[in-house]
């Protein structure tokens, strides 16, 4: 094994996730590290490391909330249950009740937010995201914020 590669292995989530963003060019840089570190103020449980070529974040290392950057002039956040589909949500309904409008709905567990250049992260924006998140984590984990 190399050098490197086994250096890489031995990287925390965290340092994965700051690794990652050095590196990263994307034209909404800026904004990415900015929602990032909302939802890792959201909640003190929150850990981060990088699944599916992104930063994504977990509540009791199961991931609930992932970047999707793929496309030149925008990003996704992913809500999400994991990688598995959760079979006890099933019939229930949406996951958690969106008073905010920001969820773009897939599934009943699985919900996007798309930010785009046009998009600007204004304070309100802000606060109805972190409302968001934190509804998430609370809805997908085992204990409570």
């Amino acid at each position: 094994m190399s050098e490197k590669k086994q250096k890489a292995e031995k990287l925390t989530g965290n340092e994965q996730v700051i690794a990652y963003l050095q590196q990263l060019d994307h034209p909404l840089k800026r904004e990415i590290e900015e929602v990032r570190e909302l939802i890792l103020a959201s909640n003190s449980q929150i850990t981060e490391h990088i699944k599916w070529n992104a930063p994504s974040f977990c509540i009791h290392n199961e991931d609930r909330i992932t970047f999707n950057l793929y496309g030149a002039n925008k990003f996704r956040l992913i809500f999400h249950c994991g990688a598995k589909k959760n079979v006890s949500q099933e019939n229930k309904g949406k996951i958690i009740v969106d008073d905010t409008g920001l969820l773009q709905w897939v599934t009943d567990d699985r919900a996007t937010v798309i930010f785009s250049l046009s998009d600007e992260l204004t304070e309100e924006y802000k606060n109805k995201l972190k409302t968001v998140i934190a509804k998430w984590i609370e809805a997908t984990s085992n204990t409570p914020i």
